[in-house]
């Protein structure tokens, strides 16, 4: 009997030390804040091959293996990227230093599954639209083979169809994607020196990293949103840094990450800063032009 009652003392003690939001806090830090090259390679890869692959291997494979009437290759990148991105975000997020607000992250991680799948169907109608004629240096009105559409109306529902790819599809792809990023790198500081150093297998990755989220900017046309994100974490830093913590290794792989990034969209707006079509077709307050509109524009129509 009183061996059953120690057992049963043990037990509520350990209940009680175990924090309420269900992700552990009191795992040794050391064992947990190594650079998590694991997640990182995995989570770039993918991004290059499932989401930047998607267009490029719909082009590079015959027409004829995937009819108009059925999903592409690139469609099956897509439901893949939908499926794998979310389950490394959330093992990204296990593996954070301290516990982090569980609902948020699920809440976003919901939302983001949702926002991807609405972006896989637009973005399979608007391939199939680009290898009938569609430009996408054009708006949807102003295209050749949408201004003559007879009814009128049929071009009120191709505007509803961009509406929902790129407008709405990727407000609800991105906001939670970065949220649960910023979530993530919030909980990446640390007083300890040997955890402030990126390794050499973060070096190697930062350049892909970086040149995906150039991508993912540009072509997403969520500038505003991405700079929101790099001013928060710019703020995290300095405040984090007056209570005498540094970004840890995965931390600082991010943070650089998105440093990079910055750069790299300075020098695209400067480069394409005085083309006139492209002008006409950004004309907001941020000029970022999508990589696949210069494409359309400058390259595939001189081939």
């Amino acid at each position: 009997m009183q061996l059953r009652k120690r057992r049963g003392n043990a037990l509520h003690r350990t209940k009680q030390n175990s924090p309420p939001g269900g992700l552990k806090e009191n795992v040794p830090q050391r064992n947990r804040q190594h650079f998590h090259v694991d997640l990182w390679f995995c989570l770039t890869l993918q991004n290059w091959i499932l989401d930047f692959g998607r267009p490029i291997v719909m082009i590079i494979l015959p027409l004829e293996w995937f009819p108009l009437n059925k999903p592409s290759a690139g469609d099956y990148f897509h439901m893949a990227y939908n499926v794998i991105t979310p389950f490394l975000m959330l093992k990204l997020i296990e593996r954070s230093p301290r516990e982090l607000p569980r609902s948020a992250v699920y809440l976003c991680i919901i939302t983001f599954v949702m926002g991807a799948s609405i972006h896989l169907v637009g973005d399979s109608i608007n391939h199939r639209l680009i290898l009938s004629g569609y430009q996408l240096h054009l708006s949807v009105r102003e295209n050749p083979i949408i201004r003559d559409l007879k009814p009128a109306s049929l071009i009120d529902s191709f505007e509803l169809l961009y509406y929902y790819d790129e407008q709405l599809g990727h407000l609800m792809w991105y906001i939670p994607f970065f949220i649960i990023l910023f979530i993530y790198f919030t909980g990446c500081f640390t007083e300890a020196e040997e955890q402030k150093k990126i390794p050499t297998s973060g070096w190697l990755l930062l350049g892909p990293s970086a040149l995906y989220y150039w991508y993912l900017v540009t072509e997403g046309q969520i500038t505003e949103l991405f700079l929101l994100t790099f001013l928060c974490m710019v703020s995290m830093v300095i405040y984090q840094q007056r209570k005498g913590f540094s970004p840890d290794s995965n931390g600082l792989f991010l943070f650089c990450s998105f440093s990079v990034t910055v750069f790299l969209v300075a020098l695209w707006v400067v480069y394409l800063w005085n083309d006139p079509v492209l002008r006409n077709k950004y004309p907001g307050l941020i000029y970022v032009p999508e990589p696949w509109s210069y494409y359309t524009l400058h390259i595939k129509k001189n081939h």
